[in-house]
């Protein structure tokens, strides 16, 4: 299968409408019909781990949210057809199964499509299905890099069409919430925040290791010249391809697959957009394993002043795989430091060291209110929980963070440029 294989914007760009071709409709014109009679129809693009979730927790509110579920795609044709298997299962209608995603965007009757993949096939695939008239739903990342979430960016606003990137943790209200009562001066002056995501993997399989062995055959309805797709291509690695998140052409590990879901947190309640400086520290430092990203991690991000309640700050996000015990989630300011909690957040005073404002939180980190939302943005235009704005933001975040700890230095944002620079 041929597909773009070029990371730059305007290429992402081109090479997306090409794929796309003539089968599509023009998203304009798609966009009008979306929901017509308020029936919604979707494909999945990758039936993986994450999928398997969004899978069931879809055709468990199907009725309720009039939702067809057409068509399923994947690499591997065993696990589309697993999927459709499970469609059938539960009553549902069956769905086609295809190993070529340009099928699924070629379906005049899909809406959306919601896109589980490993994050280095995020971009070419969203680009393609919003050149293709289809709303997308995108698990996070948005991206692997900087240069395609811009592209993505860049398409959605062009289209018009609904991208809701699958932060899930933004269907709690407590970070918008927290925004309007730090905008409104209650924490004083803002100079730092932080959040972590930690976890505590066994000594004899680390993060993100299964039972794969080196010799582990490649299934014989695997395409996988079409998985490693924009990579170079190589030959089977199954490590790759079970594994993937422990690898750089495909993951940013724990930056991207873990910390994408904090770091949004804080850059909505913020209203924050591109850090100044960014440093990545940490290693391979308990399981060297044959992975080329590290097993522990944490970042230290720089912001530009946000008026009226903060002239810069910094944002830490601690990421440790061998120790689980955490670090509280917090926002300082002057006066007061905003804590996040299970039910909300409280606001304690500096002065009195009390509680001084609580907030208790509707919505949570689930991805059936997430769901909801998109279909209501497609079907109604409301907001949308995670717009590919925020997706950009957290992917410069995180990629800054990445790419200082393979460089081994701090790097910068030039903000005109839209360019990670030496700082």
């Amino acid at each position: 299968m041929s597909v773009p294989t070029n990371p730059s914007r305007r290429s992402f760009l081109r090479s997306a409408g090409a794929i796309a071709g003539a089968a599509a409709l023009s998203a304009k014109s798609y966009a009008n019909v979306a929901g017509a009679n308020g029936r919604l129809n979707m494909a999945f693009i990758g039936c993986g781990g994450m999928a398997s979730h969004h899978l069931g927790q879809l055709l468990r509110i199907r009725e309720e949210e009039n939702l067809g579920i057409l068509a399923m795609c994947d690499v591997y044709k065993t696990r589309a057809e697993e999927f459709r298997d499970k469609c059938k299962a539960a009553g549902a209608d069956e769905p086609i199964v295809t190993q070529d995603y340009r099928d699924i965007l070629a379906m005049p009757d899909i809406d959306y499509v919601l896109i589980a993949t490993p994050e280095h096939s995020h971009a070419y695939l969203t680009l393609a299905a919003l050149d293709a008239g289809k709303h997308v739903y995108c698990e996070k990342p948005m991206t692997h890099d900087i240069d395609e979430s811009l592209a993505v960016v860049e398409k959605a606003k062009e289209t018009g069409l609904k991208l809701q990137v699958g932060v899930q943790g933004m269907a709690d209200d407590s970070y918008s919430s927290a925004y309007e009562a730090i905008k409104a001066g209650k924490l004083g002056q803002v100079v730092e925040a932080q959040i972590d995501y930690v976890r505590r993997y066994s000594l004899d399989k680390g993060p993100w290791r299964g039972d794969t062995k080196d010799d582990t055959p490649q299934p014989a309805d695997l395409d996988w010249e079409t998985w490693v797709t924009p990579r170079r291509r190589r030959p089977w690695n199954p490590h790759h391809y079970f594994e993937w998140r422990n690898y750089r052409d495909y993951s940013g590990g724990v930056a991207t697959d873990l910390f994408v879901h904090r770091i949004t947190r804080l850059i909505k309640a913020l209203g924050l957009t591109f850090p100044t400086r960014a440093v990545g520290m940490g290693g391979i430092y308990v399981w060297p394993d044959g992975r080329d990203l590290p097993d522990n991690f944490e970042m230290l991000l720089e912001y530009p002043g946000q008026e009226p309640f903060s002239k810069g700050l910094t944002m830490r996000v601690l990421g440790t795989m061998a120790n689980e015990r955490g670090d509280q989630h917090c926002i300082r300011g002057h006066e007061a430091t905003l804590v996040f909690t299970p039910e909300g957040w409280d606001i304690i005073s500096q002065d009195s060291g009390k509680v001084i404002e609580s907030h208790a939180k509707t919505g949570g980190e689930d991805v059936v209110p997430h769901h909801k939302n998109h279909h209501a943005a497609i079907r109604d235009g409301i907001d949308l929980h995670c717009p590919p704005e925020l997706g950009l933001y957290s992917v410069v975040a995180v990629r800054m963070g990445n790419l200082s700890w393979f460089k081994r230095k701090m790097v910068g944002w030039n903000p005109k440029r839209l360019k990670v620079v030496p700082s």
